[in-house]
């Protein structure tokens, strides 16, 4: 039996299952009985530990209770053959164990083992047992009171001087490496604990990091001027002074130090394998600097670094193609910058034998940016410049820094830079060294005058991104359950920094799955603090970008978060925060430029779901005003696009009441661009729909719609139910019954070419008598048209000839020109499948007198071949060739390959002397039956509600 408190409270048994311990106040009372074993420990000091604020009336009661249970528990498992019983003695409870059971004794045993112990060797092991005996934070599951709390700190502080005396004991063994490598996670996790990043630093600089363990003292002494006010402690500056003086005593005494020295021989070696001789500029610099100095300040190299082999490929060409070569990476927040540059400089190590020097210019942190001359100190004393030889002036460093490394083939890594500006002083001199810099900004300015290669850093593709969910979690774990993996990639947006903060909750939660992660993703409001692991995350990685912004792009910024989309114009941009498209186009540009949106496009980008989730949460009361705004700008932009993919009729609705005019919207040049962005944009005004719902802006709703039928006749067959049964539902929760007939008849259009006849015909016939109620005559003229086709698909010879001459009655009734030329088309097909041909052909000629070039040309390709078959039947068979030649060469011009296709055969057909063709279910279920409903790219308006 063994009991825990260097984590959660527990206890497990000699087969490792856990007792079933129970609530937390009896697993507190435990803890405070393992706090102090083969000790009475008082009822009212238990009491003050399980309820740390007034306790109830009843306490004694509840903790005799908590005893009982815990006895019971005890006997189950035959505690008392371990030694252990749970004593009661007068007012107070003792637990009786041998106190090695517990995980706390033996630790303080072990250090008080190593204070004994004069061999760091065995140091290490001793410590090493003992700190794997920490399973979390001491007392975890318990409840929060000021006994426990004490006790928890002072395990803590124990486990920190574990942690040092482990580090020290590494540092006794040479193996500095390590003794950072322990020392840096509790450096990160107590900032302000001045010893602990005083040891850190010493062993970097140890280590050949000196870059690192300079950023260290600067970074520490911001953070206790920021938050407590003070200065660094001598013990800080202490060893700042030390390491410093330790620099320079190794540029002046190089046999003193046999590390560096061994350090240096190994880099001689590596220029003689790759053949290189020091050019005689380098040996002048060695002579002026001290002795020949090989700096290596790259970090280490990272861990489940995952494919990038483009971007590593166009490294490698751009570093080979020009002398002295600059290069940028540049990309989003969290997208893997830094790591790709540190995996290519390990990689291509061997390329640079005069060393690499490395700079953290924390453009995007949470201190200020580096200041320049400080980073050229760090750079000029890896270089081999005494701290008594530094030159003081900006412009003088500089110089001795172009100077040393003229000549010299050198990798500069320039990482987490702010702007231009901040990296142009530290370029080096020569045309032997490589620069390499990333940013979060487009650093247009150093590609303008230094000539630097732009690589953008994009977000991972999906199967790189389950690749790096796999090598956090395990490749059985994804294997397990491939689509949630892939589910939740998409859900992270490919961003590494998202895929590694999801994967770190997963690994410490296996029990949750990620499949159910994955459905705790979805939830959009959640989102963003799921993916936080402590102080990193999604959210703050791109508030630091946000930080650096332009004040018109943090502006505009803070007002995108209604948009329900990924893709973004300045003309949405601009509805949204309420402003002229020009303030948005320049917010617009800034923001691409800090990566926080994607240019595809003039005036055109992309707008990822976390970026958008992440402003949602900056500013959620601008929500309600920019998404009534987004809203209507969107119902005005459709009415722009319906205008153009279908010219020449009359809108099926108009703006709702109220709405706000936009500034501006999309011009479509034609219906093609109208077609392809419809197409583009079906997710983002699909989302736009669920948006305007969950407001209950149901007017806006429908219309939104409604509004995309171009795309819906045009992809017939592509699952817009849904999308339509939300309309039709947004209508009658309107009340507005024009609407509703609209949606009723082209959801049932839609349904009747996805052969669901019955459902069709319930929502078609209710269609036109809705019209009527709203005294609609447009909609009830298209409500007819599309119940009369259904009917002419379902073998009814009788109903559709009444329904559509109707239809054309009203059309011609009330001048609308297009639904009465539609009208004309049915009536064609419909009369030549009862074998009325005559009557057929004259409604094809009237349908193509009234389709104007204006109109799409698929209309009137399907009405020359309708036209060509009835003259063909009635035996004007010249003149039937002629119609069906011409039509196939509209089809041609227009692209429209299944009207070319349709005219082709009724055009094969006249060459074979057949018998005049019977009427027959194929007239309406062929191509040309399917052309004339709009499924393909007729879009003749069956189904459309608009007039």
């Amino acid at each position: 039996m063994q009991f825990r408190v260097l984590g959660p409270v527990s206890v497990t048994t000699a087969n490792g299952g856990p007792l079933p311990l129970g609530p937390a106040k009896r697993r507190s009372l435990l803890a405070m009985l393992l706090a102090h074993p083969n000790t009475p420990v008082g009822v009212e000091r238990l009491t003050e530990a399980l309820w740390d604020e007034e306790p109830p009336r009843h306490a004694r009661t509840v903790l005799q209770g908590h005893v009982s249970r815990l006895r019971a528990v005890f006997a189950q498992h035959d505690a008392a053959a371990h030694g252990v019983e749970l004593l009661t003695q007068g007012a107070a409870y003792r637990l009786r164990l041998p106190e090695t059971l517990v995980d706390a004794h033996r630790f303080e045993e072990s250090l008080r083992l190593v204070r004994r112990s004069a061999d760091p060797g065995e140091t290490v092991a001793v410590l090493r047992e003992a700190l794997g005996l920490w399973q979390g934070p001491a007392f975890d599951g318990t409840v929060h009171s000021a006994p426990l709390e004490a006790r928890a700190h002072a395990l803590e502080e124990l486990r920190l001087t574990a942690v040092e005396a482990l580090a020290s004991a590494y540092g006794q063994l040479g193996d500095h490496g390590a003794a950072a490598s322990v020392l840096r996670a509790e450096a990160a996790a107590h900032p302000l604990r001045e010893p602990l990043v005083a040891q850190l630093m010493l062993a970097l600089a140890r280590a050949g990091r000196q870059a690192d363990a300079l950023d260290w003292f600067h970074r520490t002494r911001k953070l206790l001027a920021d938050e407590i006010g003070v200065d660094p402690a001598p013990v800080l500056t202490g060893a700042y002074n030390t390491l410093l003086r330790t620099d320079a005593h190794a540029r002046a005494h190089p046999e003193a130090h046999a590390d560096a020295d061994a350090h240096t021989h190994a880099h001689a070696h590596a220029d003689a394998d790759h053949g290189t001789a020091r050019p005689p500029a380098a040996r002048s610099h060695e002579a002026a600097a001290g002795p020949a100095v090989t700096p290596q300040l790259l970090p280490r190299r990272p861990r489940g670094f995952i494919a990038r082999q483009d971007e590593l490929d166009t490294l490698d060409r751009i570093t080979t193609a020009a002398p002295g070569p600059i290069v940028t990476l540049t990309g989003s927040a969290g997208v893997g910058k830094t790591a790709l540059a540190v995996h290519w400089s390990h990689r291509r190590r061997a390329d640079f034998p005069d060393g690499t020097l490395f700079a953290d210019l924390c453009g995007f942190s949470p201190t200020p940016a580096r200041d320049t001359r400080a980073v050229l100190r760090e750079f000029l004393l890896a270089l081999g410049v005494p701290v008594e030889r530094m030159p003081g002036s900006p412009a003088a460093l500089g110089a001795r820094y172009r100077e040393l490394t003229a000549g010299r083939r050198l990798l500069v890594v320039l990482d987490n830079a702010v702007d231009s500006e901040q990296i142009r002083p530290l370029l080096p001199g020569g045309d032997e060294c490589v620069t390499l810099v990333t940013s979060r900004d487009r650093l247009d300015g150093l590609v303008a005058t230094d000539a630097a290669r732009p690589v953008t850093v994009g977000t991972l593709p999906a199967a790189d991104s389950t690749a790096l969910l796999a090598a956090v979690l395990g490749p059985e774990a994804v294997a397990a359950e491939p689509e949630a993996a892939a589910r939740l990639a998409g859900l992270c947006d490919g961003l590494p920094l998202a895929l590694r903060v999801a994967a770190a909750r997963l690994a410490t939660r296996p029990h949750r799955g990620l499949a159910s992660f994955a459905g705790e993703l979805a939830d959009e409001q959640h989102r963003l603090d799921l993916l936080k692991a402590e102080d990193t995350g999604v959210a703050a990685a791109l508030g630091l970008s946000l930080r650096h912004l332009p004040e018109p792009a943090r502006w505009l910024f803070h007002h995108l978060g209604p948009h329900t989309g990924a893709t973004l114009d300045t003309c949405t941009a601009a509805a949204l925060a309420d402003c002229p498209p020009p303030r948005a186009a320049l917010a617009l540009d800034q923001l691409a430029a800090a990566q926080l949106v994607v240019e595809t496009g003039p005036q055109s980008y992309v707008l990822h779901d976390l970026v958008r989730l992440f402003a949602r949460s900056l500013a959620p009361d601008h929500e309600p005003a920019g998404l009534l705004r987004l809203l209507d700008h969107w119902v005005q932009t459709l009415l722009g696009a319906c205008a153009a993919a279908e010219p020449g009729g009359e809108p099926c609705c108009a703006l709702p009441p109220g709405a706000g005019r936009t500034a501006e919207i999309r011009r479509f040049a034609d219906r093609t661009a109208a077609l392809a962005w419809y197409s583009a944009e079906r997710g983002t005004l699909r989302a736009t729909v669920e948006a305007a719902v969950a407001a209950g802006l149901h007017d806006r709703a429908w219309r939104l719609v409604l509004l995309q039928w171009p795309l819906i006749v045009w992809q017939v067959r592509d699952g817009w139910v849904p999308l339509l049964e939300q309309g039709l539902a947004s209508a009658e929760l309107d009340g507005d019954p024009a609407a509703q007939s609209r949606a009723s008849a082209l959801l049932g259009w839609v349904l009747s070419e996805e052969g669901r006849p019955e459902e069709a015909l319930t929502r078609l016939e209710r269609a036109p008598d809705l019209a009527v109620r709203a005294g609609d005559f447009a909609g009830e003229a298209v409500a007819r048209i599309n119940l009369a086709v259904a009917l002419m698909r379902y073998g009814d010879r009788e109903r559709p000839g009444g329904l559509l001459a109707d239809a054309l009655a009203l059309a011609e009734r009330e001048g609308l020109t297009e639904t009465a030329t539609l009208a004309h088309q049915h009536l064609a097909q419909h009369l030549l499948s009862v074998g009325a041909a005559a009557e057929a052909a004259e409604h094809a000629a009237r349908g193509l007198a009234l389709a104007a070039p204006l109109l799409a040309a698929p209309r009137r390709v399907v009405l020359r071949t309708l036209h060509g078959e009835a003259l063909a039947a009635v035996g004007r068979t010249g003149e039937a060739v002629r119609q069906l030649h011409e039509a196939i060469r509209e089809a041609r011009a227009d692209a429209y390959e299944e009207g070319e296709v349709a005219a082709r055969v009724a055009l094969d057909g006249l060459a074979e002397p057949e018998p005049q063709r019977g009427p027959g279910p194929e007239w309406s279920t062929g191509a040309r039956g399917r052309s004339s409903l709009g499924g393909s790219r007729s879009g003749p308006r069956g189904g459309s509600p608009r007039s």
